[in-house]
Order: C-alpha cells, then sequence, then structure tokens
C-alpha cells in the first residue's frame, strides 16, 4: 500500500495554488468563455426580466383579485347583515303570522261550532208543519183534560176539541183524516156525555142544610091543624033574627020569647062542647111506626141529631167541591136513611128534602167528563209515523 498525504501538508497546498490562480468575474467570464455561453446568459437574462415582469403582472394582477375580494367580501357582509335582518323580521312575521293562524283556527272551529248549533236550529225549526200541529193538538187536548177533571165542566174540552177540528181542517192533510176523525168522535162522546153542575148542586145542598131545622121528628109532629067551621049555631041565627027585627025593619014593640033564649044556650053549650072535643084529641095521636128507635130520641138529643144531619151535608158538598163523589153520595146516602128513621116522612118539607137528596145523590154521578182516548191515540200514531 501507498501512503497517503498527510492532512496538514495537503492544506497549505491548495491554500498556495488559490492565491497563484488569477480572480475570475462573470465579464471576464464572458469575455473569456465562448460565444454560446454569452448567448446563454442573455437569454437567462431575458428570461429572467420576462419572469420579472410576468410576475410584476401576476402581483398586480393578485392584488386587483384581492380588492375585489375585499369589496365582494364587504358587500357579502352587508347581503349577510341585511339577510339576518331579513330573516329575523321574516321569524317575526312567521310568528304574528302562528298567532293570526291560531287565532283563525279559533274563530274557525267556533264558527264550525256556531253553524252546527245554527244547523240544528234550523233543523228544528223546519221540522214539518204537521209534526208541530200534531204536538200542539196532543198538549192543547191534555191540558183542556186536566182543567175539565178540575173544574168538573167538559166546557174546556169541548172548546179544545173544536179548535183541533178547525185547525185540521185549516191544515188539508190526507195524512191527519185519522186525527179528525177521532176528533169528531171524541167531541160527540163528550157532548152526549150529562155532566152536572157543581154550582147547582152545592146551592141545593146549602137549601137542604137549611131545611134540616125546619123538617119535625117522629116525636114531634107537626100542630094539628085547625077544624074547618062549622054550620052557623041557632045562637047566631037567633041574634040575625033579632037584629033583623029591629027598629030598622019596620017592627016595633016586640019582646023575645023564653023559646030564643032556650036555644041560644043550647047553641053555646054545643059549640063549647065541640071546643072541648077537638082540644081533647089533639092530646092524643095514634100513628103506626114504622122505625121505633125514632120515638126514643130525647128533646136534647134532637139538637145532636139535627147537627149530625148537617154535617154529613156539609161533607158531602165539600167532597163535590173537591170532586170526590163516591164520598159525597155516601154521606147523601147516609142521611138519606137517617131522615125515614127520625123524621116524620109525612111532612111536606121531609119529603122536600128527601127529594133534595136524591136529586143529588142522582147528578153527583154525572161529573166525570171523559177523555179523549181516541184522538189523542190517533196523534200518537201520527207522530210515531205509524
Amino acid at each position: 500500500m501507498s501512503e497517503l498525504p498527510s492532512p496538514i501538508s495537503a492544506v497549505p497546498l491548495a491554500h498556495e495554488a488559490s492565491a497563484q490562480a488569477p480572480e475570475a468575474t462573470p465579464d471576464a467570464f464572458l469575455q473569456q468563455g465562448p460565444g454560446w455561453v454569452r448567448l446563454a446568459v442573455i437569454v437567462l437574462s431575458l428570461a429572467a426580466g420576462g419572469a420579472g415582469w410576468l410576475a410584476w403582472q401576476t402581483h398586480k394582477r393578485v392584488q386587483g383579485l384581492e380588492q375585489e375580494l375585499v369589496r365582494r367580501q364587504q358587500d357579502s357582509q352587508g347581503q349577510a347583515t341585511e339577510a339576518r335582518v331579513a330573516a329575523r323580521q321574516a321569524q317575526e312575521l312567521a310568528r304574528e303570522a302562528a298567532a293570526r293562524v291560531t287565532l283563525l283556527d279559533t274563530r274557525l272551529s267556533e264558527v264550525a261550532l256556531q253553524r252546527s248549533q245554527v244547523e240544528d236550529l234550523i233543523k228544528t225549526l223546519n221540522v214539518s208543519r204537521d209534526e208541530n200541529l200534531v204536538y200542539d193538538l196532543e198538549a192543547g187536548l191534555r191540558v183542556a183534560s186536566q182543567q175539565a177533571a178540575l173544574t168538573g165542566s167538559a166546557e174546556p174540552l169541548i172548546t179544545a176539541l173544536q179548535s183541533a177540528d178547525e185547525r185540521l181542517t185549516r191544515a188539508k192533510e190526507p195524512r191527519l183524516d185519522n186525527v179528525r176523525r177521532a176528533v169528531a168522535k171524541d167531541l160527540d162522546r163528550v157532548r152526549a156525555t150529562r155532566v152536572a153542575d157543581i154550582n147547582a148542586l152545592t146551592i141545593r145542598l146549602d137549601e137542604a142544610v137549611r131545611l134540616v131545622d125546619e123538617i119535625p121528628l117522629i116525636n114531634q109532629p107537626e100542630a094539628a091543624g085547625k077544624l074547618p067551621p062549622t054550620a052557623p049555631s041557632q045562637a047566631s041565627k037567633g041574634k040575625a033574627n033579632r037584629n033583623a027585627s029591629g027598629p030598622g025593619n019596620g017592627i016595633s014593640g016586640v019582646e023575645p020569647s023564653d023559646d030564643s033564649w032556650r036555644n041560644t044556650v043550647l047553641s053555646w053549650t054545643r059549640g063549647a062542647a065541640e071546643s072541648v072535643w077537638s082540644e081533647t084529641r089533639s092530646l092524643v095521636r095514634v100513628t103506626r111506626i114504622a122505625q121505633p128507635e125514632g120515638m126514643l130520641i130525647a128533646p136534647d138529643q134532637a139538637f145532636f141529631l139535627r147537627e149530625n144531619v148537617k154535617l154529613r151535608l156539609l161533607n158531602a158538598r165539600l167532597a163535590l167541591l173537591s170532586r170526590q163523589t163516591t164520598q159525597a153520595a155516601a154521606d147523601l146516602r147516609l142521611v138519606e136513611r137517617t131522615l125515614p128513621r127520625y123524621f116524620e116522612a109525612q111532612s111536606r118539607k121531609t119529603q122536600l128534602l128527601q127529594s133534595m137528596v136524591s136529586d143529588v145523590i142522582a147528578q153527583s154521578q154525572q161529573t166525570a167528563v171523559p177523555r179523549p182516548d181516541d184522538t189523542l191515540a190517533a196523534l200518537a200514531a201520527v207522530a210515531g209515523g205509524r
């Protein structure tokens, strides 16, 4: 192996070589180098100048683009601000629109509810005339029946039936012909029914109550009537003869004879005897009594007996006014059985009282007013659509 030179010895040699070589510059290099080098340098210089010019143009264009970008960015920011303001306004408008829509929905629901109510009302009002007429007639007849039952008179029911007949005639609906026939039938039946006048019956009962105090009891008969006048007595004849023979007849100075005095005494004696006999006969009366308990009424019990009869008659009067004909008839029948048992049946006032009680009993059974059942059934059939 060959020996390598040491580094210390190599460094001074290189320094010496560089010091001996001449200094190299570009111009010297261009002047000393070949021509193609100078051409390359020129081309490079031109390329560098063109690149610089292009770089300057590019820089200028970049600056313009930057300015345009800044301007556009500023415009975009303004537009974004306006957009945010518009969006905020749009949100507020949207909230208002939503509130209005909610209010409109509420009002729409209210209007729909009112419309449904109006439709129901219209349907109710648009019910057919026949149905309204049927309901009205039925209500009127029921009210008239109640009034007739309360007053005991058939006039309210007759008036209601006549009014129903007139309204049905004006309606002229073939569907209501059955109702018209039923109304006519009920009207004839009500008119044919004899209904007693309660006021007249109460007046007759008041008269009967007043008459109770005047009818005689069996053990207290009426006073016997006076005897009819008899033929003129001999005394009256003699007195008439004396008057006839007085001064006025042209005969004077005639004295009465003994026969005239005897006749006068006999006539007076006979009249006194007849008066005594008639009074004696009035003290004793022989009658046939069918009810022996009538003779057992004491004078102080007679008052209570009459008051009991009056109470029965007043109870019957009150029952008639209350339309309790059964109770009234029961009280009157009890009075009718009491009269011949305790009171003088041959008395004219007793017979009058019995006839009053019998008439009231007979007429009190005629206070029931018939109901218009046929008409109500026909109206129910029409209302039910059968």
